[in-house]
């Protein structure tokens, strides 16, 4: 074979030189972003938030719909155990897939899956968070964050170990009111903080109620063991579900559970407190026609009042907290007219200084200083950033940057101590209305707190309460 000539051997050289060329413009324009031309609104993948919703129905539905208003939110995967709860979301969400389990849908599709939201009863919060963040996916919580304080200081260790986004949902912890009553605070126009007075009008649903021995149906599409997941076998009860579970030990936290969240956040976001050292509480409780108090274990008490003390961080001093629910309030400030709205009507919080009063309505919105005429002659510099887009896209973006370059107004390691807090009011209220041998009432005395050790340690039979116990393939 003859050897190439210098000018053949320069047109092969140019043309693999031609081919090298077109192949890496053939491939530089293969990863052209999508959305350069995909038309207008295209989101490609790499910029999408593949989204599950764990409990779909009621808040679930709102909770997805909230994150689905950002571009960037594709909702793949819809779980609830009650195929009733779940038609309006499987209306918004046409394109998801349906599952019954989020155990299931997490181990076959969680490649697919980049976050979840999970919004289902109390009792099932843990369990479902955890397994979801073990898996790498960022999660967002509706509040109260777990059913048991053992529970919230877990998934506060989780957020930091697996690196995901976390969020619990109280929206006002991102809205301007918090905000502003913190710049307020911080101003020093009321002083040192000593005493905080909140309340609520919940429950708005059935507690302080003696459990019933009747066994009812178990509606069509309603996978009921499902629906207990960790809790006790309990045969069903139309007070259970869909709506009647916050009102029981079993399965959620009580009034204070259902809106503490809400109404204490101002408190934990502005004043220098994580954790009470003591709690005792007061019930209204239930009388036969003896005079004699009626014991219901299974239920939370129609109202109850719950008094805190908080330690001040870096320092002697302490925070009296006190809480009110069912409709009962504290003592209307002097310093408020007689025709003036005390907080809204779901609550309010109101904290005294030692130069002034500031009260807020639920979610921290509306602060102002009492008397509100003072408001009057106030300018107060704006020194915190604002969250327009909201606590969920909030979350949404957050999780498209990743964990650690993006701040959310709820985290985990925030939302662990409120929630823990708050249980422990609840834990009080518990052991209140349980008997402890004897046939007596063990918890009528102030409990001491040891937040360090998760422990009672001046009730022995309170710590009962600390901590569940899991049903068999629902330990976390």
């Amino acid at each position: 074979m003859k050897k190439p000539t210098k000018q053949k051997q320069q047109t092969r050289q140019s043309r693999r030189k031609f081919i090298k060329n077109a192949g890496l413009a053939g491939a530089a324009f293969t990863i052209v972003p999508r959305f350069a031309i995909g038309g207008k609104g295209f989101i490609p993948p790499s910029d999408t938030l593949y989204l599950a919703g764990i409990g779909v129905g009621g808040k679930g539905r709102s909770d997805l719909s909230e994150c689905a208003k950002s571009p960037n939110v594709k909702v793949v995967h819809l779980c609830d155990v009650d195929d009733r709860q779940a038609v309006r979301s499987k209306e918004n969400f046409p394109d998801a897939k349906y599952h019954k389990d989020f155990r299931k849908m997490l181990e076959k599709e969680g490649k697919g899956i980049d976050a979840v939201t999970v919004s289902t009863p109390d009792h099932t919060h843990a369990i479902a968070a955890l397994t979801a963040m073990q898996m790498g996916k960022h999660v967002y919580v509706q509040k109260p964050l777990t059913w048991s304080i053992t529970e919230a200081r877990m998934l506060a260790q989780a957020a930091e170990k697996y690196k995901v986004v976390t969020q619990m949902g109280n929206q006002g912890g991102s809205g301007d009111g918090v905000r502003k009553m913190k710049e307020i605070v911080d101003a020093g126009l009321i002083g040192d903080v000593t005493k905080v007075q909140s309340w609520t009008n919940r429950p708005i649903w059935p507690q302080g109620i003696e459990k019933s021995t009747e066994k009812t149906p178990i509606p069509d599409g309603l996978d009921w063991d499902l629906w207990l997941g960790p809790a006790e076998f309990t045969e069903f009860q139309n007070v259970y579900a869909p709506f009647g579970w916050r009102g029981w030990f079993a399965f959620g936290t009580g009034a204070l559970g259902d809106m503490a969240c809400h109404i204490l956040d101002p408190a934990f976001r502005i004043l220098p407190i994580d954790y009470p050292s003591e709690v005792e509480c007061s019930v209204v409780s239930k009388w036969d026609n003896s005079f004699k108090e009626i014991y219901l274990p299974d239920s939370f008490p129609s109202a109850s009042a719950l008094y805190f003390k908080f330690p001040v961080k870096n320092s002697d001093s302490h925070i009296e907290l006190t809480w009110m629910d069912g409709g009962v309030k504290p003592e209307r400030p002097a310093e408020l007219g007689a025709d003036e709205p005390m907080g809204d009507w779901s609550g309010g919080i109101i904290f005294e200084g030692t130069k002034g009063k500031i009260m807020a309505d639920c979610y921290g919105a509306n602060p102002r200083l009492i008397p509100t005429s003072l408001m009057d002659n106030v300018t107060v510099k704006e020194t915190l950033p604002r969250v327009p887009e909201g606590h969920y896209v909030q979350w949404v973006n957050a999780c498209m940057k990743g964990y650690g370059n993006a701040e959310v107004s709820s985290p985990f390691h925030y939302a662990g101590p409120l929630t823990e807090s708050i249980l422990l009011g609840s834990l009080a209220v518990r052991t209140y209305m349980t008997k402890d041998g004897d046939d007596k009432f063990s918890g009528r005395k102030k409990l001491l707190w040891d937040a360090k050790n998760m422990a009672v340690t001046n009730c022995e039979f309170a710590n009962n309460f600390v901590k569940r116990n899991y049903r068999e393939g629902w330990k976390v």
